[in-house]
């Protein structure tokens, strides 16, 4: 068996016959006879188009994994577009361009429909009430999470915070080592098992500064913060190329970002209006209807 049989849902709901019972064979028939459909079918659809209950799905989902049945729907997808390394895990070698195309906005729809599982409001409103009392916020990350960190500076500064975002480990370690108490430090990592992160997390600590982490659940970057938002997001970037658990961070940080804005309400509306006022100048004038340039 490859490597990517061992990860692929599909191979395994094929050879999970003999350790079902009658109803599990019944998802599973429904699943292997149309799975790109069944990514899109409510647990409610499934039971019923399989004849069982809600809770045999849900029973049935735990056997391979997943705490439920969102995650295995997102494992179902991305089995469906396993393929090739160092690219994305959804591109196989004799893909054509509408095929890879179609195969990576399944996998990110799909990872992003199960984020929404894994975002609690109450843990939205504890990082939101972190970001709006710190005295200065540090993002942080390296590799591809360095340009998530930098992408969280350009929507934070927005809000009248003192923001920064580095992406040199040097620089960070020195921000760490001389932070305050009144100090945010949001490190983003998809392992969480960066050395240098965890180190600079540790040293955040040891100043009295808040750590807040994204990153992957019980990682070692988690348990050495003071907050963390863990996902769960199926992507092995030790051997593909980042890309679900790049835009699904992008996203969390969209979601903390309209949470400061609303926390922040009608006292942030001037300050928003300045900085796109100042904008104005840059840009060229848009081009009335119907007229177009030679």
């Amino acid at each position: 068996m490859t490597d990517a049989q061992d990860d692929n849902l599909l191979h395994e709901l094929g050879s999970a016959a003999r350790r079902l019972t009658k109803s599990e064979r019944r998802i599973v028939d429904v699943i292997l006879n149309d799975p790109r459909a069944a990514t899109r079918l409510s647990i409610a659809a499934l039971a019923e188009k399989a004849a069982v209950s809600e809770p045999t799905v849900n029973r049935f989902c735990r056997k391979f994994e997943p705490r439920g049945y969102p995650e295995f729907k997102l494992r179902l997808a991305q089995s469906l577009v396993l393929g090739l390394p160092y690219v994305s895990s959804s591109i196989a070698p004799d893909d054509e361009t509408g095929t890879f195309t179609t195969k990576i906005l399944d996998s990110a729809v799909m990872s992003l429909r199960a984020l929404g599982q894994q975002l609690p409001p109450a843990l939205v409103d504890s990082v939101v009430e972190q970001l709006i009392a710190a005295h200065h916020i540090f993002f942080f990350g390296l590799g591809i999470s360095s340009a998530v960190a930098q992408d969280a500076e350009h929507h934070f500064f927005r809000f009248s915070l003192p923001v920064t975002a580095h992406a040199d480990v040097l620089m960070q370690r020195m921000h760490a080592a001389a932070a305050r108490v009144d100090d945010v430090f949001f490190i983003i990592s998809h392992t969480g098992r960066t050395r240098d992160l965890v180190d600079i997390a540790n040293l955040a600590t040891a100043r009295g500064a808040t750590v807040l982490a994204l990153t992957a659940a019980a990682s070692p970057l988690a348990k050495a913060s003071s907050l963390a938002i863990e996902l769960e997001v199926s992507e092995d970037t030790d051997a593909y190329m980042p890309m679900t658990s790049r835009l699904a961070h992008l996203v969390v940080l969209d979601v903390l970002a309209a949470g400061v804005s609303l926390r922040r309400g009608e006292a942030l509306q001037p300050h928003l209006r300045a900085i796109k006022e100042s904008l104005r100048a840059t840009r060229f004038a848009p081009q009335p209807e119907g007229k177009h340039r030679s």
